[in-house]
């Protein structure tokens, strides 16, 4: 492309003679600013990027849900413990009640 514009822009007879002082190609320089950053210049690079960090954001999330997954897993067991827990405790309560009446 860049070729193709200065084949265009500049004579091919001052070619073989030419320097950088005599000719005179400015947009060499926006050429060369736009491909440091090859995400920039070329669309395939800048699919890949993003959907590199589209994977990493999916993992993270659900690294996240395993983790949020296994905490409700212990408060389920917990909760299971302490439900049991409170029978028993109901459980003796009812029977150290009913050697006493109340009056």
């Amino acid at each position: 492309q860049v070729l193709d514009e200065f084949s265009r822009q500049v004579s091919k007879m001052d070619w073989p003679s030419g320097s950088p002082a005599t000719i005179s190609y400015s947009a060499l320089d926006g050429y060369l600013s736009k491909y440091q950053n090859p995400r920039d210049a070329d669309p395939m690079t800048r699919v890949q990027a993003e959907l590199d960090e589209t994977k990493i954001i999916l993992h993270n999330t659900m690294e996240s849900l395993l983790e949020r997954g296994e905490k409700l897993d212990d408060l389920v067991s917990k909760s299971e413990v302490l439900g049991a827990q409170s029978k028993a405790f109901y459980k003796t309560a009812r029977k150290q009640n009913s050697c006493c009446e109340i009056m």
